[in-house]
C-alpha cells in the first residue's frame, strides 16, 4: 500500500516540479493526467515524463485520462491515443470514465453502449497488459454503489477494474460497505477528504477517524491499494506537505 499523488492536484505545476515535490513528502507513485501533463496522443511527452519519474525513484501508478466510454470518440478522443500514451508510460493502468451521463438519467441503451465499448478498450488495453480502471464519480454510470456494481458485472473482465473515494457526506458504515463491496474489483485510492459536500475541502488530517478506518479495513481485507492524493487545500504545495505527513503516519501505524 503506497502513498503518492494523482497529478491533477498540481495542474499548475510542471511534471519536473510534481515528481521533486513526490520525493521531498516521501510518495511513491503518480497517477499523471491526461490534460495537461500527459496530453493524450503526445508520445513524446509520455516518455520524457515516464523516464523523468523513475529517474527520482517513483512508479507511474495509472494515467488518468479523460476518456469517456461511448462518448469520447464521437468528441474526438479515440482510446488509440489513450493506449498508446499509457504505453509510453510504462504504466499498467489506465482511468476511465464510465460515459457522460449519470445513472438516473442512463436508459439500458445507453448502459449497453458503455459497456460493449468498455469491453472493446479492455480488450485492446490487456493485450499490452493495462488494466482499465473505472473513475468513482458523480454524472457518469459509477455515481451510485448500486450502478457501479450493475457496470462491474456486465463488464467482468480480466482488465477491467474500479477505482474508489470516499463519497462526501456519507456515514463512515456506509462508505466502509461500498470499500467492502467493491473489494474484489479494487485498483487503487484517490484520497481526499471534503466535508460535508465538494464545497468544502479540508486537510486529509481531519479526517482521520475516516481514514484510519479505511486502512484498517484494507489490511482486514488482505488488500493493499495504492492511496493517492489528490485535491489539497488551496492547491498549495504546503498542504500536500501536511496531507502527505498524515498519510504516511496512518499507513506506518497500520503496518
Amino acid at each position: 500500500m503506497l502513498p503518492g499523488l494523482v497529478s491533477i492536484t498540481f495542474r499548475q505545476l510542471t511534471p519536473q516540479q510534481i515528481v521533486e515535490l513526490c520525493v521531498q513528502n516521501q510518495l511513491q507513485v503518480i497517477e499523471w493526467g491526461g490534460d495537461v501533463h500527459v496530453p493524450h496522443g503526445d508520445i513524446d511527452t509520455a516518455t520524457q515524463v515516464a523516464r523523468l519519474t523513475r529517474e527520482h525513484g517513483l512508479d507511474v501508478a495509472a494515467y488518468g485520462s479523460y476518456y469517456r466510454l461511448a462518448a469520447s470518440p464521437a468528441n474526438g478522443l479515440q482510446f488509440s491515443a489513450v493506449l498508446a500514451s499509457a504505453v509510453a508510460l510504462e504504466t499498467h493502468a489506465i482511468r476511465i470514465w464510465a460515459g457522460n451521463r449519470g445513472s438516473a438519467d442512463a436508459d439500458s441503451a445507453w448502459r449497453n453502449e458503455v459497456i460493449q465499448d468498455a469491453l472493446r478498450c479492455a480488450d485492446l488495453a490487456g493485450k499490452k497488459g493495462i488494466t482499465l480502471c473505472y473513475e468513482f464519480h458523480g454524472g457518469t454510470l459509477t455515481d451510485t454503489l448500486e450502478s457501479t456494481c450493475e457496470l462491474l458485472a456486465a463488464t467482468e473482465h480480466p482488465f477491467i477494474k474500479t477505482l474508489w473515494q470516499p463519497p462526501h457526506g456519507r456515514p463512515l458504515e456506509e462508505c466502509l460497505t461500498g470499500l467492502r463491496t467493491l473489494a474484489r474489483r479494487l485498483h487503487h485510492i484517490h484520497g481526499f477528504h471534503w466535508w460535508p459536500d465538494s464545497s468544502h475541502r479540508l486537510p486529509l488530517r481531519t479526517g482521520k477517524d475516516r481514514w484510519t478506518a479505511y486502512v484498517s479495513e484494507f489490511r482486514t481485507l488482505g488488500m493493499s491499494p495504492n492511496i493517492l492524493l489528490e485535491f489539497v487545500v488551496g492547491d498549495s504545495p504546503e498542504a500536500l506537505t501536511d496531507d502527505a505527513l498524515f498519510l504516511n503516519e496512518i499507513l506506518r501505524e497500520q503496518g
